[in-house]
């Protein structure tokens, strides 16, 4: 995985990049990849707010908190906070207590039911104003806050309802920056990108963009007996121009079928150019498919307005190219060329084999796969019963894994100790070294897991190959067909799209280029 460099602020206390550290090895082991773009136009001093969607449960924060170059100051329901564990975490991480309406007492059976709503409605205006001004003191004080303004974690392709929240904590925390004569605090937008979200060894892409530029009537420090009426349609503008602009940010389309449609466009447009160019695609990075995505959907709706026609009659034909492939079970470069039975890793492993290292390396995979093998399928029912929904899968296997597995390799550890223990009394002349054998298999045992996680990768890459060749031989006829349909499909997308200005730059062999 490629993980950018320590960017823990160095002024936040010792405790909170110990944590922030702690995080960062647990992000590490979850992603096979994160790639971090934008980091450059986050201000180097200032304070001001992190926004961006949430699509991945507590994922979310822990990739803005362990690649974000300042030190991050959350909010988080108060009631966590008196999880001692968690709590004390939180307390150290600077978090600050949210109180929600939800959370006041109610005394409805007191009151009758007018007092009832009018009392809820008081508690809730008072738990609101609390959570604010603890945040906007923080945000003042030079921290920046990362926020979800959704307010929860979603599975759909596009932004919820965002709420007005961060809109009047800005304002609030723009008073109090005024108040001790200091710059007012930016808006710094955030795109979190996963490939396959709720998988293990996945990619992830975060990608930080330029604070944001307001226009003159919302770019005001509001005066503290400005009218109500005044304030509310001043957040409510603040909060709509921060929705349009994470909706581009994340690159939002209406529903998954289209989501997938866009992503099947990208990969075919990717694969005849490098066809065209006679290159090999080779693997792309989270980074290039993220800003392929853009190149679409930016054209997709340009073109939805002005030739909603010919865009309707494209959309079904390359409905009917993705059902036909998936019918193949073929990728979009599969039409062209057949994947190589011997890869990068498959090639090391037999090099290596060769030369002796075959009387190791099986051995330790056998112990990795033993060991292993039953926390990840426990993991793996834990997370499909506890996830009510694919958001939250992610968050069980990273929490529950960082617990369970570091356990199952001490319990090895301590197995291994006993047997030896039992070994040495049935033969006295064996050494007596319980602790030695224990803490050398709970290494193996760490060690051969995160080499069978890598070779069974590699054996499905070879499976999968040798499926493909056999399709594309069997199939001749059908892949040949295809081809051509890919060809005809690109060629009337791009004479369409000729004149529209798209994210990024396509180099001759399909990749797209930032700029």
């Amino acid at each position: 995985m490629s993980t950018p460099p320590s960017t823990t602020d160095d002024r936040a206390p010792l405790l909170y990049r110990a944590i922030v550290a702690l995080l960062r090895v647990a992000v590490w082991a979850f992603f096979r990849r994160v790639e971090v773009i934008g980091r450059r136009q986050i201000p180097a001093g200032g304070c001001g707010l992190v926004v961006s969607w949430h699509p991945n449960g507590l994922v979310d924060p822990g990739l803005v908190l362990t690649q974000f170059p300042r030190q991050i100051v959350f909010g988080a329901r108060h009631g966590l906070f008196g999880y001692p564990l968690l709590g004390f975490v939180l307390r150290r991480l600077g978090t600050v207590p949210i109180y929600r309406a939800m959370d006041a007492g109610r005394r409805g059976g007191e009151l009758d039911a007018a007092a009832a709503k009018a009392a809820r409605e008081a508690a809730r205006r008072e738990a609101n104003r609390r959570s604010l001004d603890a945040l906007a003191a923080a945000i003042a004080a030079g921290s920046y806050a990362a926020l979800f303004p959704e307010g929860i974690s979603h599975d759909a392709p596009h932004l919820t309802e965002i709420k007005s929240g961060f809109a009047r904590l800005y304002y609030r925390a723009r008073q109090l920056r005024a108040a001790a004569g200091a710059s007012p605090p930016v808006i710094v937008p955030v795109g979190l990108h996963y490939d396959r979200k709720q998988m293990f060894r996945s990619n992830a892409l975060v990608a930080f963009h330029a604070p944001l530029e307001l226009p003159p009537e919302l770019d005001v420090t509001p005066a503290v007996d400005e009218d109500p009426e005044a304030d509310k349609q001043r957040v409510r503008a603040l909060t709509a121009l921060v929705e349009s602009t994470l909706r581009e940010v994340v690159h939002a389309t209406d529903d998954w079928a289209l989501h997938d449609l866009m992503q099947r466009t990208r990969r075919m447009v990717r694969a005849e150019r490098a066809a065209l160019a006679d290159a090999d695609p080779g693997r792309t990075t989270i980074e290039e498919r993220v800003l392929g995505f853009a190149r679409v959907r930016a054209g997709y709706y340009a073109l939805e307005q002005s030739h909603p026609e010919q865009v309707a009659a494209l959309r079904r034909r390359v409905e009917e190219y993705d059902a036909d492939l998936r019918a193949l079970q073929l990728e979009d470069y599969d039409l062209d060329r057949g994947p190589s039975l011997l890869s990068p890793w498959l090639a090391i492993l037999l090099v290596l084999q060769a030369i002796g290292v075959f009387l190791l390396l099986p051995p330790l995979i056998v112990v990795g796969y033993a060991v292993n093998l039953p926390t990840a399928l426990l993991l793996r029912g834990i997370a499909r019963l506890g996830a009510k929904l694919e958001k939250d899968e992610a968050t069980i296997k990273l929490l529950v894994g960082l617990v369970l597995f570091p356990a199952t390799w001490v319990a090895a550890g301590f197995g291994a100790a006993m047997v030896h223990e039992q070994l040495h009394a049935m033969y006295p002349a064996l050494p007596r070294t319980p602790a030695l054998a224990g803490v050398t298999l709970a290494l193996l045992a760490a060690l051969g897991g995160a080499i069978a996680v890598r070779y069974l990768r590699v054996a499905r890459e070879v499976g999968r190959a040798v499926r493909v060749r056999l399709t594309r031989s069997r199939r001749w006829i059908a892949v040949q067909r295809l081809r051509i349909e890919r060809r005809r499909l690109c060629e009337d997308i791009l004479a369409l799209a000729q004149g529209l200005e798209l994210p990024g730059s396509v180099a001759d062999d399909g990749r797209v280029l930032p700029g």
